[in-house]
Formats: structure tokens, C-alpha cells, sequence
């Protein structure tokens, strides 16, 4: 049976407030030091402490603990406090809770000031409610194996591929049909039919009647840091049911905008990890678990929030949200990047992976494997990126354009403010490479302070490069991110022949092509590298480029240029040949 994170109702829970006097004699009786060196291994540094900081990765140390002062402090994530909030964050307990872990550790019993009725009466309710969502859950397990009708639910969690280990990491269920299931499984009388109401789990009719809120449904418990069941998710079996996900409702357990699914569970994996990936559902993390991929969590029916942000960089430093190709995708990715901005600092970053139309993080990893998929959140857009090519693409007017340029800028104007620390410099000069203006002239324009320091000139080779590009060429790449793998087409040879050409356009598509392939046709990899600061007026030209939207003339087109280049490099044979073969 799935073990969960919960008090048991059969266990006499001491009551009452802990007086303050006893919390400040139990932290001056405690040893920081020792606590957390069981934790994460300390080295001696002077007159402190030091290690790698277990709330963020890093590979050079800057976590520092004073036993002095009795104090710790993260110089790279700003993690800081005393003993109980050590317990607190890295063990994920509650305050109660790691008071008397601490009192436990000094051979302590925990005082208890009287509580009055009331509040007495609702920290019983309170717990007596997660005693009921365990139940809940372990009731849902056991109709999944047990069940007559379960048999089709088996079957889905088969052809998704979820194993038994992982059905069990994430105490996967099942909901019966039938409008009293619940009711009857668990012989609930009055009492406990009031509190599956109060969880959300039973829907109150009038006239004193309810039904099960989950009917039909491979059903997915919602935990808490602590690991505490505190709402469901549930996913229908038949097409015609709708909706297709439906979670709990807000209780008093359940905050959704405070809640992600699989982070429990992705801090239980106890493995490093540099990123962590927000998908759409909780079939997405998952599957992703079933490929040893563990650090994805999914929000809860709603778009990204604050305090979704602030967990997730509790964690790690950087997150990556992992959104459908569609318009509902691109619209919740926006939303998530207008409210990262203003909150990314230091180290911290933001960016953005959209997968093709139709797929999932499921059968993307299916597909490409754990290297292929691992590949394309390695080349998620950055923030910035996503920023401005949205802002581009809101242009009524080319951004080559003056009116162009001009609207661009004060599209980005609000973004640029509202972003903190370096970051309105730098993405200043950013805007200035669309709008060919100086960053100083452009903090100007808009108001707000920005460095007035020169860029530096890119390399002389580099700048040859950019400046001498045709729009042969430019067609070309064009066409190629539109078919990545039509660029099979240039042979070693013809590699060879173009990375050794007089003409810095050619050696321009080679070193593209180059890109393309040993990224495994990615485009997004092909386009982070045109967008890099020296080549970014040339992404504006690609990006301007027409193509008729049809593939008989999207493939002539590109026949047409190919021999144009190898008339110019004298191997028309050549490419004519493993034209019939590629494209064939």
C-alpha cells in the first residue's frame, strides 16, 4: 500500500498553543551546525560553515552557516533563518511539527498553552479532514485492482506505459461508476459524509442528497510539500464524458493557485536537478516519471501564479514551462512570461519549450527518447527571445519598418520597466539591435535609465558574415526551417565545398547547416543560433521572407535555389542527384 504523509486519526495529537518562551529556550539549547551537517555535509571556513546550498543548485559552495549567531544564509539563493526553518523547508514539515522534531532532538517534551473550544474544535476538524483524504485515496487504489469494472482503466495506464512501480509512486486510483460509490465503498455514515463534502469529494444536493464529484475516472491524489493528500485530479475513460480533467474544488485543504502537482513527489526522488519543467497535466509528470524524467510538475486547471513561481525557485534556478504549439499554449506561455519577469533576479531564468502540434511531453519522449526530449528543453526559448519574437509577431507593420520599429518599441516599453535588477539594460539592447537605435537614445525614448556604454564590435569575421548574406541564401534557410530535414540534402562533400567557399553567405548556410543536424533537426536550436546578438538583422530578414504556403511550391522553390547553388559552385550534378534521392 502507498505510504502517505499524514497524522493518524488513532494517535493522541497534543493540544494547545507552545509558548514563545519555549521556542526561543529550544533554539538556544540546539545546534545548528549538527543538524544540518546530518543533513548536508558541512565544511569548516574560518569562523563558519559552508556547502553547496541544498534549496538551489550550485557547483561552488555559498551556503554559509554561522554557529555563532546560529543563523544559516544562502549568498546565491537568499535562503536564510534559524533551526526551525531549516527543519521547515528541507525536511517540509510544519512549524508544530519541526518544534518538536527539535524538542525530540534535546530530549524535550513540548509545553501546551490551553486553547479555547473553538480553536481546539477546528485544528481536530482540520486533521480529522486529511484523515479522510487518505482514506479517500487508499479507497480509490484498491477499486483500481479490485474493481470489476477496472479492467479499462488497466488498460489506459497500460498503453500510456505506466508501470506498476510508478501507478504506485503516485498512488494512482480508480473511481467506479455510479452516482454513490463513494458512500457505500466506505460505509460513510452522516459524519463522514459531511466531511467528504467539506473536501470536496461528495457534491450536496438539496434536500439533504449527494453524489460522487468522481465518477469513471482514473483518479490522481494531489498532495502537499509534506505529502499530505489534499485534493484529486481525475481523468475520464470515454471520449463522450466531459470535461476531460476535472480536479477538486477549493476546500480548505486545497489552494490550487498554492499547489503543483508532482513536487512531493520530485523532492521524494532526492536526486539534483538544474531546471524544473511546469507541463500542462498530471498525466504529462506522469509520464515523464514513467522515462526517469523527475522534475516536472503541473499546475492545477490554472495559469501559473506568484506563489507557483516562488516554490519553484526554491527549488532550482531556472524553470522551464513545456506548453502545446497552439494558440491556448502560446496564450498560457505569455501569461507565464509577463509574470516571471518582474520576479526573475540573479541567477535565476525563465524559458520556454512548444511542442508540435498534436504532441505531448508523452509522445515526444516516446518518440525522440530521454537524449531527443532532453535536447529540446536544452534549446527552449529564453525568456527575451519569447518576448520579442511575441511583440513581433503583434506588429501590424514590418519591424524593418520606421513605423515598424517604432510600435515595437512601445509595445516593449511596459515589459522593460517591470523587469528588475540587469535586466531592463540588457534587454534595451536587445530591443535596440530590432530598432537600430543607440541603448542610451532608446532609454531616452522611453523614459527609464539605462547604461549609456557602447557595445562592443562583434569579431571582423563575424560581421563579414552578417553583412554579406544573399537573399539566395536567406531563402534557403528559410525553406529549411520549414522542412529541418530537407537539409540532408547537402552531403559531406557539399559541406565541404561550401565551409571552404570564397563567398561568406556560403560558409554562413554551412555553418547553419552544421547547427541543424548535430541538434537533430531542431529548429528552435537553428533559430536560437541566427537570433545571437551578431546575427539578429538577419533573423529579421528570414523572418520577413514569404513562402506561399503549399508544399508543391515550397519544394520547387527549394529545388530551384539548390541549383542555383550548384551552378554557382560548379556541382549541379551533384545536387540534382541527391535531390532526386533525399527528396524522393
Amino acid at each position: 500500500m502507498a505510504q502517505f504523509s499524514t497524522p493518524s486519526s488513532a494517535q493522541k495529537t497534543p493540544k494547545g498553543s507552545i509558548p514563545r518562551s519555549f521556542i526561543e529556550d529550544l533554539l538556544s539549547r540546539s545546534d545548528l551546525v549538527q543538524i544540518i551537517n546530518q543533513r548536508v555535509p558541512l565544511k569548516k571556513a574560518g569562523s563558519s560553515y559552508k556547502a553547496c546550498c541544498p534549496f538551489h543548485d550550485e557547483k561552488t559552495p555559498s551556503f554559509n552557516v554561522n554557529a555563532q549567531k546560529q543563523f544559516y544564509h544562502c549568498f546565491g539563493c537568499g535562503a536564510s533563518g534559524d533551526a526551525l526553518k531549516f527543519l521547515m523547508d528541507y525536511d517540509g514539515l510544519s512549524f508544530v511539527e519541526a518544534v518538536e522534531t527539535l524538542a525530540a532532538l534535546n530530549g524535550l517534551e513540548v509545553p501546551r498553552e490551553q486553547l479555547s473550544p473553538k480553536a481546539e474544535q477546528q485544528q481536530q476538524q482540520k486533521r480529522n479532514l486529511y484523515d479522510v483524504m487518505v482514506t479517500v485515496a487508499k479507497y480509490y487504489r484498491q477499486q483500481l485492482k479490485q474493481h470489476p469494472v477496472s479492467d479499462e482503466a488497466k488498460q489506459y495506464l497500460k498503453q500510456r506505459g505506466v508501470t506498476a512501480e510508478i501507478a504506485k509512486q503516485f498512488v494512482i486510483g480508480f473511481a467506479p461508476p455510479g452516482w454513490d460509490s463513494l458512500v457505500s465503498g466506505l460505509k460513510a455514515d452522516n459524519a463522514l459524509k459531511q466531511q467528504l463534502i467539506e473536501t470536496g469529494m461528495l457534491i450536496d444536493k438539496s434536500g439533504g442528497k449527494t453524489y460522487d464529484r468522481f465518477r469513471h475516472r482514473i483518479m490522481f491524489p494531489i498532495r502537499d510539500g509534506r505529502g499530505r493528500v489534499v485534493a484529486f485530479g481525475g481523468r475520464v475513460l470515454r471520449a463522450e464524458d466531459l470535461p476531460k480533467y476535472l480536479n477538486s474544488p477549493e476546500t480548505t485543504l486545497f489552494h490550487k493557485t498554492d499547489t503543483l502537482y508532482g513536487l512531493y513527489e520530485l523532492r521524494q526522488s532526492r536526486q539534483a536537478f538544474n531546471q524544473i519543467l511546469v507541463v500542462e497535466g498530471y498525466m504529462d509528470v506522469v509520464s515523464l516519471a514513467q522515462f526517469g524524467v523527475h522534475n516536472a510538475v503541473a499546475t492545477l486547471g490554472t495559469a501559473i501564479t506568484e506563489s507557483h513561481l516562488n516554490r519553484l525557485f526554491q527549488q532550482v534556478n531556472e524553470v522551464v514551462f513545456c506548453f502545446d504549439g497552439d494558440e491556448a499554449g502560446k496564450k498560457a506561455a505569455w501569461k507565464a512570461m509577463e509574470l516571471s519577469l518582474p520576479k526573475i533576479q540573479g541567477t535565476q531564468s525563465v524559458r520556454f519549450l512548444f511542442l508540435a502540434a498534436g504532441e505531448d511531453p508523452d509522445s515526444t519522449i516516446r518518440k525522440e527518447g530521454v537524449a531527443g526530449f532532453q535536447a529540446r528543453v536544452n534549446h527552449a526559448l529564453t525568456l527575451s527571445d519569447f518576448l520579442f519574437k511575441g511583440l513581433i509577431g503583434q506588429l501590424p507593420m514590418p519591424v524593418s519598418t520606421v513605423e515598424g520599429q517604432q510600435q515595437l518599441i512601445a509595445l516593449a516599453k511596459p515589459y522593460i520597466i517591470s523587469a528588475t535588477g540587469a535586466m531592463p539594460d540588457l534587454l534595451t539592447k536587445v530591443l535596440s539591435d530590432y530598432v537600430e537605435l543607440p541603448v542610451w537614445r532608446l532609454g531616452q525614448i522611453m523614459g527609464i535609465r539605462v547604461s549609456s556604454t557602447k557595445r562592443e564590435k562583434t569579431a571582423q569575421t563575424d560581421a563579414q558574415v552578417v553583412t554579406k548574406v544573399t537573399s539566395l541564401v536567406l531563402k534557403i534557410i528559410k525553406l529549411i526551417l520549414m522542412r529541418p530535414r530537407w537539409s540532408e540534402v547537402f552531403s559531406a562533400v557539399l559541406l565541404e565545398d561550401l565551409s571552404q567557399s570564397e563567398k561568406a553567405e556560403y560558409r554562413f548556410l554551412a555553418q547553419f547547416i552544421q547547427v541543424l543536424s548535430q541538434n537533430n533537426f531542431i529548429v528552435e536550436a537553428a533559430e536560437a543560433w541566427i537570433s545571437e546578438p551578431n546575427k539578429k538583422h538577419l533573423w529579421q530578414k528570414i523572418d520577413a521572407i514569404v513562402i506561399q504556403q503549399d508544399d508543391v511550391f515550397i519544394q520547387k522553390e527549394f529545388e530551384a535555389c539548390m541549383l542555383q547553388v550548384g551552378k554557382e559552385l560548379k556541382k549541379e550534378q551533384e545536387i540534382k542527384k541527391i535531390r532526386s534521392e533525399v527528396l524522393s
